[in-house]
């Protein structure tokens, strides 16, 4: 299933073009230098998408990956291999220690391979969270990929599917039941790598020997994106975008909260966007989810219906747009986690505001709650509470229907009855005081009650 939206795409990941980088044109004849080093992630595709524009837009020579990877996502190696075999200047791969996995994938979309000595490639069956193999529609999917690329660098097809499937015997290479991965020495001797001492002699067997090396680095836009669409950091986003805009809801315009709510929201889903993670479909159905609820906030009482699909649809966009193409077991365990993490953060920050803000009187000053009592200066003070009256008794001074005054010892005080009308002069007894409103009720009908 492709969910993923081709123009959606190509227009976040503009703002990656546009970011400043760290290097600037070179003069031609340059060789560009692309570290893929650590996990292969989603946010590592726009990095080396970016690096190939810029090498191509200053007229480098060639562009040598320097990998020393432990694999990792499959439509991360997917997206990246689609750059590399489109890109218009020669690309190789520096083997530099390990290419597992994805990395093995990555590796044959260059135009050769070159191993460092100790170095090894190969091992790319996808497994989920807990290490076990894939399904077998993403199992099949890397394999027919790992022989497409062999199979248009003239290399053996045979030996690239047994890097996936252990079920795949080459006689004198590997038996059936082992996964293959190749030393330096057997990928040169089965043609799939030649064997070079470091970068600085590849560079000098390749030819450009007088050229210089740029070594590409992750721009600002790039390292914003990957921090935004981390796991540990979304539940943050969107539980901060929701507080927001609940916020909003319950005051009368439009303010910080609400540009505070929408901003984090749209950090999550451009993120994500641009990593290649969210679709516009998944826009589009968590915009959907959030007009429902506001048709059932806003002009339809209670909740019902649109309330429930509306949650349905939020929650299904944030959990869609968290998932690939080709997600395994272990990703949907992470959106998961990350919509379970959102959640619980959400109930638990809602009732600590609702707790303590109240009472703070630096946002009793702004004007966004009202304390019991304010200064005179600000136009209004409530009457102070008088729970020394709970108890006294007194007798009415003139008819309560239902509010009027009475009299305890000295004292007048406005009172209200409990219940029925009470006549001048009828003894009463103050059951409550709350603030200016002070209960009574007929001290004979007290006494019959108890």
């Amino acid at each position: 299933m492709t969910r993923r939206n081709p123009g959606a795409a190509a227009l976040v990941a503009a703002i990656l073009a546009t970011a400043p980088g760290p290097v600037a044109a070179q003069e031609g004849g340059a060789v560009h230098r692309v570290p893929v080093t650590g996990v292969v992630e989603l946010g590592l595709a726009p990095f080396i998408e970016r690096s190939i524009e810029e090498a191509v837009a200053s007229g480098a020579s060639a562009l040598i990956l320097d990998m020393d990877t432990p694999g990792g996502r499959v439509d991360a190696a997917e997206r990246i291999s689609d750059a590399l075999t489109d890109a218009s200047i020669p690309v190789y791969t520096l083997v530099n220690r390990r290419a597992y996995s994805a990395g093995a994938l990555i590796a044959l979309s260059t135009d050769r391979i070159y191993m460092r000595p100790g170095s090894v490639i190969g091992a790319a069956t996808p497994v989920d969270g807990g290490g076990e193999k894939a399904p077998e529609k993403i199992v099949s999917a890397m394999r027919s990929q790992m022989r497409a690329l062999a199979e248009s660098a003239d290399l053996d097809p045979d030996i690239a599917a047994a890097m996936v499937d252990e079920d795949i015997e080459i006689e004198g290479v590997v038996e059936a039941g082992k996964l293959l991965t190749l030393t330096t020495e057997e990928a040169v001797e089965l043609g799939y790598a030649d064997e070079v001492e470091d970068f600085g002699t590849l560079v000098q067997e390749l030819g450009y020997g007088g050229a210089t090396v740029v070594t590409a680095t992750a721009n600002w836009a790039e390292r914003v994106v990957r921090f935004f669409s981390n796991p540990v950091v979304a539940p943050f986003l969107l539980t901060l975008g929701f507080l927001g805009l609940i916020t909003e809801i319950k005051t009368p315009s439009f303010g910080m909260a609400g540009i505070a709510g929408v901003l984090s929201l749209a950090l999550f889903f451009g993120s994500h966007m641009i990593i290649g993670l969210a679709g516009l479909e998944d826009l589009i159905i968590f915009a959907v989810g959030l007009a429902l609820v506001g048709v059932e906030v806003f002009l339809i009482p209670g909740f019902g219906i649109f309330g429930i699909l509306g949650g349905i649809g939020i929650l299904a966009g944030l959990y869609l747009s968290m998932l690939g193409d080709l997600s395994l077991s272990a990703d949907f365990t992470r959106a998961g986690l990350v919509l379970s993490t959102t959640i619980v953060l959400i109930a638990v920050s809602a009732w600590a505001l609702l707790r303590t803000l109240p009472g703070s009187s630096r946002l009793a000053k702004s004007g966004i709650f009202l304390l019991d009592r304010t200064d005179r200066a600000t136009g209004y003070e409530s009457a102070e509470t008088r729970s020394d009256l709970v108890g006294m008794t007194g007798k009415a001074i003139t008819d309560l229907r239902p509010s009027g005054t009475a009299l305890f010892g000295d004292e007048r005080v406005d009172v209200v009855s409990e219940s029925e009308w009470i006549t001048e002069g009828t003894p009463v007894k103050v059951v409550s005081a709350e603030g200016y409103r002070h209960v009574v009720r007929p001290l004979t009908e007290d006494a019959k009650t108890e």
